[in-house]
C-alpha cells in the first residue's frame, strides 16, 4: 500500500488542498494520502504562521470524514525546521512496511533543487506532482521518480483565504464549513 505524503502549513487549510488530496487517493496509484501538518518550512517565513494545534485541528477537522485521508503531527516532535528527508528517514524506521511517496505542487517541484539532500529523496520516493498555472517543470518531464498528474487546478491559496478572512469575506465554498466555525471561534487571522 503506497501512502502518498501530502506536508503543508496549512495555515488554514481550505478546498484546495482537499482536492489535490483527494485527487491524490482517488486517481493515482497512492492508496491514501496523510497531510503532515508542518510546524515551519524551512524555505518560508514563521512570522505569520498560526499555532501549529491549531492547523493541525483544522486538518483533522476538514479531512473528519474523507476516505483515505488521514492528518499527521509527525512533525511536531522531530527537530525545527523540518526537512522533508529527515522526516522520511523517520517515517521509514517508523513504518518498515509502508511505501512513501511525496506529493507536491510544481512550484515546489521547480525549487526541489533548493531542498536538503533532494537526490537522496529521489532516489528513494517517487513523487506526484500536482501542476501550478505558469510553473515551468520541463528539466523534470520523463524523471523516473517523478509522476507528473491531471489534478485540477484551483488557483486558492491560504493568502488568499487570511486576507478575505481579515477582510470580513463570505469564504464558505472556500474553507469547509467546520473550518471556518474553528477560525471565527479563535478569532484567527483578523
Amino acid at each position: 500500500m503506497k501512502t502518498g505524503l501530502f506536508f503543508g502549513s496549512f495555515n488554514p487549510i481550505h478546498t484546495g488542498h482537499l482536492v489535490i488530496a483527494g485527487y491524490m487517493a482517488a486517481f493515482t496509484e497512492l492508496k491514501e494520502v496523510w497531510l503532515v501538518v508542518s510546524p515551519h518550512n524551512p524555505l518560508k517565513n514563521k512570522n505569520g504562521l498560526s499555532n501549529m494545534y491549531d492547523r493541525l485541528e483544522m486538518a483533522k477537522l476538514a479531512t473528519e470524514n474523507a476516505e483515505n485521508i488521514k492528518v499527521s503531527d509527525m512533525e511536531f516532535g522531530l527537530p525545527q525546521p523540518s526537512y522533508t528527508v529527515d522526516t522520511l528517514t523517520y517515517l521509514q524506521e517508523k513504518y518498515p512496511g509502508k511505501e512513501f511517496a511525496l506529493i507536491m505542487g510544481a512550484d515546489n517541484l521547480s525549487s526541489f533543487k533548493k531542498w536538503k539532500n533532494y537526490e537522496v529523496i529521489l532516489q528513494r520516493y517517487e513523487i506526484y506532482v500536482y501542476p501550478r498555472p505558469g510553473v515551468d517543470i520541463s528539466e523534470w518531464l520523463g524523471h523516473p521518480a517523478v509522476k507528473i498528474t491531471d489534478t485540477p487546478q484551483m488557483d486558492i491559496s491560504s493568502t488568499f483565504i487570511r486576507k478575505g478572512i481579515a477582510a470580513g469575506k463570505n469564504l464558505q465554498y472556500f474553507v469547509p464549513d467546520n473550518v471556518l466555525s474553528f477560525i471565527d471561534s479563535k478569532n484567527m487571522y483578523r
